[in-house]
């Protein structure tokens, strides 16, 4: 198994950074190939600009139009050309970062948006009456996995059905689906650790374990299952679920996934 590993901290004495470091020695230690992409570390420019776009940038900015064309003519950056590179050569991707108001730290969302280029993570495949582009469950990355390792400082009962912060899954699926799966990438159930503010150094070989026994079972856990676009259930080109496939009871984030 080939990992990429992308970890959002600015801290290296971090749990968060703890938890990276035994992601890399356990997978290694199990015959894996691993990357990291530290992006606190690489000094990862976060936000989008001109200059990510050179030649092919235009004025006033088209960002999908523009990146699509750097990408074409392999004239990105040299920083976003190796982060997909390190994707296109791992089959699976682990995500390692802090839960930082309801969504990903900023230099994380902004790697997602330098490196998710047009032609690359989307603009890709057929469009047309029948087909509305390569896209949840196909398209470029379409063959690989990714996990979501998630540090949380609330209680897990904040973040249940019931809580006041929502479900967790309802706030990790516009990442899960609409990051990850989006351009194919077959999405397993997260890893989280809740109430990390309080956690102890007497906690963590607790969470060491049980974060050793997840990373070894990356290849065998099934994924989130997602419904394809392209396979039927929703209606081209409104992509509407089809009538009568909802389960019961169930709405809005819930309906795209299948029972």
């Amino acid at each position: 198994m080939k990992t990429l590993i992308v970890h959002a901290h600015p801290e290296p004495k971090s749990l968060n950074s703890s938890l990276k470091d035994l992601a890399v020695s356990t997978l290694e230690a199990a015959g894996h190939e691993v990357r990291v992409s530290d992006l606190y570390a690489m000094n990862w420019k976060a936000v989008v600009d001109a200059a990510d776009y050179g030649p092919h940038a235009s004025s006033p900015l088209k960002v999908a139009a523009d990146s699509g064309r750097a990408f074409d003519a392999g004239t990105l950056t040299p920083d976003v050309r190796a982060e997909q590179e390190k994707l296109l050569w791992a089959d699976t991707v682990v995500f390692q970062f802090p839960l930082w108001w309801y969504t990903m730290p900023a230099i994380l969302k902004g790697w997602v948006d330098r490196v998710f280029t047009y032609h690359f993570a989307y603009g890709v495949g057929e469009h047309s009456d029948t087909k509305y582009g390569d896209r949840f469950g196909e398209g470029t990355l379409a063959g690989r996995r990714a996990l979501l390792s998630v540090t949380v400082g609330g209680l897990e009962s904040h973040y249940a059905a019931r809580g006041i912060n929502g479900p967790i899954d309802d706030l990790l699926f516009p990442i899960h689906h609409g990051i990850l799966y989006y351009p194919g990438i077959e999405v397993l159930p997260p890893f989280v650790l809740y109430g990390t503010d309080r956690m102890t150094d007497e906690d963590y070989p607790a969470v060491a374990k049980a974060w050793r026994q997840r990373l070894l079972t990356l290849e065998s856990t099934e994924p989130i299952p997602f419904r394809r676009q392209n396979y039927g259930d929703y209606e081209i080109p409104s992509l509407h679920l089809k009538e009568g496939l909802e389960p019961a009871g169930r709405t809005g984030f819930g309906l795209h996934v299948r029972d």
